[in-house]
């Protein structure tokens, strides 16, 4: 899913009036597959309503304290889960993620086949998991080419930046220029607002 026939995706939006200059002064960006789903995952869910610089001193501890994988998590303390910075309800949302990798509720390889609104669906049945999360995993763990969160603040930042502060439902609109290019496009909207 990572590869597209309709062209190359840095063409496409450098021939975008809004994203094009973007595209020029930051380079051509990928979309990719994570090495370590589970890994990747816990990044999303520690980054979950969290400024970019609290979520990144939370995941530098996190990754630095801790085995990042399904077996790492549940066997650690919830107290030096605490410490490292996790509130007890991401503690929890970590550990139920943990065990979904465990038991094969959460598989990036059976979702190959599976269209984006039916992994979202999948992804959201786990505690911990809403949306935003769900489109995290397309976009940063299975490589999807064509996402578009709207749900984050850093997007609609970039979208407000870009086109003079449209509602939700027309930045969904705007993307659709886009199509089937709006995980990159997600990718310089974040610059837009670096």
């Amino acid at each position: 899913m990572t590869a597209s026939s309709t062209g190359d995706p840095h063409d496409h939006l450098r021939a975008d009036p809004h994203l094009g200059p973007y595209v020029e002064s930051h380079g051509e960006l990928e979309v990719e597959p994570a090495e370590d789903p589970f890994a990747r995952t816990v990044v999303s869910v520690l980054n979950q309503q969290l400024s970019t610089a609290s979520a990144a001193a939370i995941r530098d501890r996190v990754f630095d304290r801790f085995e990042v994988t399904p077996s790492g998590m549940l066997d650690a303390e919830e107290a030096a889960l605490r410490d490292a910075g996790l509130s007890r309800q991401k503690v929890e949302y970590v550990r139920e993620i943990a065990r979904a990798f465990g038991d094969g509720r959460i598989d990036p390889d059976r979702y190959a086949g599976m269209d984006d609104g039916a992994v979202v669906a999948d992804l959201t049945a786990v505690r911990g998991v809403g949306d935003w999360t769900a489109k995290m995993f397309l976009m940063f763990v299975l490589g999807r080419e064509d996402v578009f969160p709207v749900e984050d603040l850093g997007i609609r930042r970039g979208m407000a930046a870009l086109f003079d502060d449209p509602t939700r439902a027309e930045m969904v609109d705007l993307a659709e220029a886009w199509r089937p290019y709006r995980s990159y496009a997600s990718l310089y909207l974040w610059r837009a607002v670096d």
